[in-house]
């Protein structure tokens, strides 16, 4: 996990957190534990990483998700966070989702993010200040089946994602005891989590398309100056764009 800016406990935040990948990883370590210390880079500032409503339907997985301070990534939930519960509080929101995950695959750097300004309308109404984070090597730990567009591979994930809300990937890791097994197990690659300069986001209780569109756009600009800015440091060339759909 790494910081680059101090953030205010006078404030309330909206992480939005680039890639998806297959799981999630870097979002739950980072977030959710404090297997890299968050409560010390980021002290004052208390961390809510926003999931499927569907898991919290499920005994003990509901139980365990809640004890990291998973929250559901629904309006209401969102809504108490960000204006009954003080402040310092931060969202995390994998803003690209089930959409993101079916792309993941490695040596790719893609966001799904144009169409997605939802999280910019919830900063707007509550005051909260949006914060790019992009997580390097997220795209790394598994192997995906892509299927293309078109294809009935896609098709059926796209139901799923319709009508259940995830999308299935056909996804592979390492076995148990050998990396050259196929398996569950993440491969093990790192993942460098960087959470970038906090925007500073007015409160507009009704804001116009225009007004979520202007903040949208300074988003995707911060999170692709923060993605050149730290690629070459983190393993990638200097000629690596990051891919905005």
């Amino acid at each position: 996990l790494v910081k680059t800016h101090n953030l205010l406990t006078t404030r309330n935040y909206i992480f939005g957190y680039h890639p998806h990948g297959i799981m999630g990883l870097g979002a739950f370590c980072n977030f959710s534990t404090e297997a890299t210390g968050v409560s010390q880079k980021f002290p004052g500032i208390r961390p809510y990483l926003a999931t499927l409503a569907g898991n919290f339907r499920m005994p003990i997985l509901r139980d365990y998700l809640m004890s990291g301070g998973i929250c559901p990534v629904n309006r209401d939930s969102i809504d108490y966070i960000l204006s009954k519960n003080g402040s310092g509080n931060a969202i995390i929101i994998v803003v690209g989702g089930a959409a993101e995950s079916l792309n993941c695959t490695p040596g790719k750097n893609s966001v799904t993010l144009k169409n997605r300004k939802g999280f910019v309308k919830l900063a707007l109404r509550h005051g909260a200040d949006l914060v790019p984070v992009y997580s390097f090597g997220e795209n790394e730990v598994y192997k995906q089946v892509i299927f293309e567009e078109g294809s009935w591979g896609r098709w059926v994930q796209k139901k799923f994602q319709k009508h259940i809300g995830f999308a299935p990937c056909i996804f592979h890791g390492r076995g148990l005891f050998s990396s050259n097994t196929w398996g569950l197990l993440p491969y093990p690659k790192p993942i460098t989590t960087v959470v970038g300069e906090p925007i500073t986001i007015p409160k507009i209780d009704n804001p116009s398309q225009r007004e979520v569109d202007f903040y949208h756009s300074i988003y995707v600009d911060s999170l692709i100056k923060l993605f050149d800015k730290y690629k070459c440091k983190f393993g990638l060339p200097e000629t690596e764009v990051l891919e905005v759909n």
